[in-house]
């Protein structure tokens, strides 16, 4: 039997402008061509995506088209409109969404991830203009698909709640640790005096309630400051003018969005991590810096909870002293800091890339494999 033709929907993908979802992307795509070597992958991309998507393998093509992905607009029309046609006219098995939305018509079986439920769960972080969009796509993403991928229980309890879906549509894939980050564990001493959050500036990652409680950890540590590492979101003028009314200038960087290798060194010379979110879908930096050895803590939410296990310290996102108290106790615990840095690497290991492409490729096959059944 020969394999499958299987399209990549990568039309959201803005390099340097999605967040975690372009992690996501480029890593699954890179072990998928280390297990399969028998499907063919069309990976259908835009005009900003540029030509270093996907594992340069026989079995990856690439299908660039002009619409922008930054025009949104643009890209939905092009998502509902040439992306069918180009699945028809190339005779995709099946087409592959990685980033929530999907063509409401299709000529062959979807799979579609769903990262989080955010814009369900939590409405009034979403623009009023962007709100409508995302309800209507995502709910018929949702219902137009052949098995949805959610990226951990938490996510698969919103999807079957929400959208009141069958159980047997909704599998979860979670998502994996980069191999890199396990090779970034260094020397207690060779620490920085830097606390580091890895984190889009979006009002549910808790940043201005964790500015808060560094000003109050300050006091008794003046010798810290903090590094908040990722892409500048709706948040970010908000989070600035609290970092100024706090007089924390000099004390707290925002990055913005950073080249890999610099985030490496980030995590590499951190002398802890913090993860205040208090909503995720998955929150796979908590998982990279516990595999990096950084004593991290992070919010008592799911999923992270779940995936951190013994791996981290946890608190309450909503209390103020108990985020400063976790920063106290990563700082000045050594006992904690060594049961921390040897746990983390542990549980971490526990998530692959590897095994997000298995499972995934599974389900890409399971869903050709339905619809070859009612033919």
């Amino acid at each position: 039997m020969g394999g499958l033709r299987i399209g990549v929907n990568a039309l959201y993908l803005i390099p340097g402008g999605v967040g975690g979802t372009e992690i996501y992307l480029r890593h699954l795509l890179e072990a998928l061509g280390e297990i399969d070597t028998r499907d063919e992958f069309l990976v259908f991309t835009n005009a900003e995506t540029g030509r270093d998507l996907g594992p340069a393998r026989a079995n990856f093509t690439l299908a660039p088209s002009r619409v922008k992905a930054s025009f949104r607009p643009a890209r939905i029309l092009w998502e509902q409109s040439g992306l069918p046609l180009g699945a028809l006219r190339r005779r995709l098995d099946v087409l592959f969404n990685p980033g929530f939305t999907a063509p409401l018509w299709s000529p062959c079986p979807m799979v579609t991830v769903f990262h989080d439920l955010q814009h369900r769960r939590l409405p009034e972080h979403f623009r009023w203009f962007d709100l409508p969009f995302w309800r209507f796509l995502l709910w018929g993403s949702a219902h137009r698909s052949t098995l949805l991928l959610a990226v951990s229980e938490s996510t698969r309890a919103d999807l079957l709640r929400e959208y009141r879906l069958p159980e047997s549509r909704v599998r979860v894939v979670p998502e994996g640790v980069d191999p890199a980050f396990f090779g970034l564990a260094a020397n207690p001493d060779q620490r920085d005096p830097y606390l580091l959050v890895v984190s889009t500036l979006h009002p549910h990652k808790n940043l201005e309630l964790l500015l808060r409680a560094f000003a109050d950890f300050r006091r008794r540590r003046p010798e810290y400051r903090l590094v908040v590492a990722g892409l500048r979101g709706f948040h970010a003028e908000h989070l600035e003018r609290v970092r100024r009314d706090l007089r924390l200038e000099q004390a707290v960087e925002f990055t913005g969005w950073i080249p890999r290798s610099r985030l490496y060194r980030l995590y590499e010379r951190a002398s802890a991590f913090l993860y205040p979110s208090t909503f995720e879908g998955f929150g796979l930096p908590v998982l990279e810096a516990m595999a990096a050895g950084i004593p991290v803590a992070c919010s008592d939410i799911e999923p992270l909870a779940s995936h951190a296990g013994r791996g981290a310290l946890r608190f309450d996102p909503h209390d103020r002293s108990a985020i400063a108290e976790a920063m106290l106790r990563l700082t000045s615990d050594e006992d904690l800091r060594a049961e921390l840095a040897r746990e983390g690497p542990r549980r971490a290991a526990e998530f692959s890339w590897h095994r997000a492409a298995s499972l995934t490729l599974q389900a890409i096959r399971d869903a050709a494999g339905a619809s070859a059944s009612r033919r």
